[in-house]
């Protein structure tokens, strides 16, 4: 029992470090490191780095927190921790 405790955690933890490093790759990265490289594609007339900034960290973001749920549905069930 301790056992499947410990891989359950385990595996929480390893889908939120993954979750978190995508966040912050796509804000922070995206949003400020890699901007100039980004802005010389353009979406719809808009640079992408300036696009990424101001609205597709907020995209992922959001996308991240339903599969952050989805994931742990599934990871809840394959453990018996489920309601």
């Amino acid at each position: 029992m301790k056992k499947d405790l410990r891989r359950y955690w385990r595996k929480n933890l390893s889908l939120m470090a993954v979750l978190l490093f995508i966040w912050a790759l796509v804000s922070y990265g995206f949003g400020i490191i890699f901007v100039d490289q980004l802005n010389t594609i353009r979406i719809a007339g808009f640079p992408l780095g300036f696009w990424f900034a101001q609205q597709g960290s907020i995209y992922v973001f959001v996308i991240l927190i339903f599969v952050y749920h989805f994931r742990m549905k599934k990871i809840d069930r394959e453990f018996d921790v489920h309601e």
